[in-house]
């Protein structure tokens, strides 16, 4: 890509995300939706509506014979206070077609109208809900993006926590991992992010964990033990404000001892993977294959 087309396509996916800077909650929540159901519009994928526990969830499956011994559970996006399996579309379509395995996805309640410990406590319900369907904890690999990865990790730390059998592995685009904001890609990369910023994820962590311990390792997965976790891929755009998130979180589990793998992409935003781009096809054929040597 050159420089000029990738300065053009950040000034574009900029003005894209321009409701990150929009206080408005439900305007926000809405535009995602929209933007979900736009982007989303396949014949080649079914979309079969559930309800666990309360919580609105649904199966995304590829229309053509794929693999049922597997599943993937994605924990979407969004701050922890905006995002929805409509919107995660954009996302779990991609992923059930280059897998070829069925994808759950699910919402959990959101900030700040259901702070910490919320989602936590809800995922654990849609964990709870796969054993029940017959899955055993390593028939699933758990994905996430950006407050979905940071749910996915709090997730595998919990089960860890409660002796419970951990999945397969985990695939994580973009997680936001330390909401003590310590990395130096806060500075480092604050120009460059087209879509994140400092004053918007400075709202969304009021709005989660207003007066919580941010060191909590279930509201900043980086401060975890992450002795004896499942294999971890991650994937990171190199003009992110949260590119140090994945880079201290790679680092930790190397330290622990976790077979971890981290690709970075060049020019890159912050869960590039939702946009139509070549770099994002190419991300998300990695994930497949990823998943493909896993479940060997």
């Amino acid at each position: 890509m050159t420089e000029k087309r990738n300065r053009n396509l950040m000034s574009l996916i900029r003005r894209a995300h321009g409701l990150v800077e929009n206080p408005d909650l439900e305007k926000q929540r809405q535009s995602q939706d929209t933007l979900g159901s736009i982007l989303s519009n396949s014949k080649d994928i079914t979309y079969r509506e559930t309800e666990i526990s309360g919580l609105y969830a649904e199966w995304v499956s590829v229309n053509r014979a794929h693999l049922k011994k597997y599943v993937i559970l994605h924990c979407h996006g969004g701050g922890y206070s905006t995002g929805s399996s409509l919107y995660a579309r954009t996302l779990t379509s991609k992923l059930a077609a280059a897998a070829s395995m069925d994808v759950l996805s699910f919402d959990y309640r959101l900030a700040p109208e259901h702070p910490f410990p919320a989602a936590t406590e809800d995922v654990m319900k849609v964990w709870d809900y796969l054993m029940l369907q017959g899955y055993g904890a390593k028939d699933i690999i758990v994905t996430g993006d950006s407050a979905g990865g940071n749910l996915a990790l709090a997730l595998t730390l919990r089960l860890k926590g409660e002796d419970r059998i951990l999945p397969r592995a985990l695939v994580l685009m973009s997680p936001w991992t330390d909401l003590t904001c310590s990395g130096e890609s806060y500075q480092d990369k604050a120009e460059l992010d087209p879509v994140l910023n400092k004053a918007y994820i400075d709202r969304m962590i009021q709005s989660y964990a207003a007066n919580r311990n941010l060191k909590d390792p279930f509201i900043s997965p980086i401060y975890g033990d992450f002795k004896d976790f499942p294999s971890v891929y991650i994937q990171v755009g190199e003009n992110e404000i949260l590119y140090s998130d994945s880079l201290m979180l790679y680092q930790a589990l190397k330290e622990a001892g976790v077979a971890v793998k981290m690709d970075e992409y060049p020019g890159m935003w912050h869960v590039f993977q939702m946009s139509p781009v070549k770099a994002s096809k190419e991300a998300v054929n990695k994930i497949a294959d990823y998943i493909y040597d896993i479940c060997r």
